[in-house]
């Protein structure tokens, strides 16, 4: 049980060898924590479905995020801006128009797999 943390090694094991290797499917605190925060922003059925749309279409405005989710403009643009915020989304300005896109390839791959099956959860 070398795996197990000095604060944990007292205790008894059932499975020694299957408690190591789930600390190392585990692996490092903060990369289990940048995940938890990536599988947040997609936990919000609406910001889900704001970037299901980018993801689909590429680059949207937000009048046509909004026409698209069915949500308002304000709403959209707070949603965009946490997204933004957390790396996900950048906008691209044209003019007056900004135009939003997914430029972390973690979330687009996770929306990938939840597009491939229709978003149903469950289905394959």
């Amino acid at each position: 049980m070398h795996l197990v943390p000095a604060d944990r090694a007292d205790r008894r094991t059932i499975d020694g060898h299957r408690v190591c290797d789930a600390i190392a499917a585990i692996g490092d605190a903060g990369h289990v924590r940048a995940w938890a925060d990536r599988f947040s922003l997609l936990a919000d059925p609406k910001r889900l479905a704001l970037l299901l749309a980018l993801h689909r279409t590429g680059p949207l405005a937000v009048s046509d995020l909004a026409i698209a989710t069915g949500m308002n403009d304000p709403a959209v643009s707070q949603a965009l801006r946490l997204l933004r915020a957390a790396g996900a989304v950048e906008g691209d300005k044209e003019g007056r128009v900004v135009r939003y896109r997914i430029v972390d390839p973690q979330v687009r791959q996770l929306l990938q797999h939840c597009a491939a099956d229709g978003g149903r959860p469950g289905a394959r």
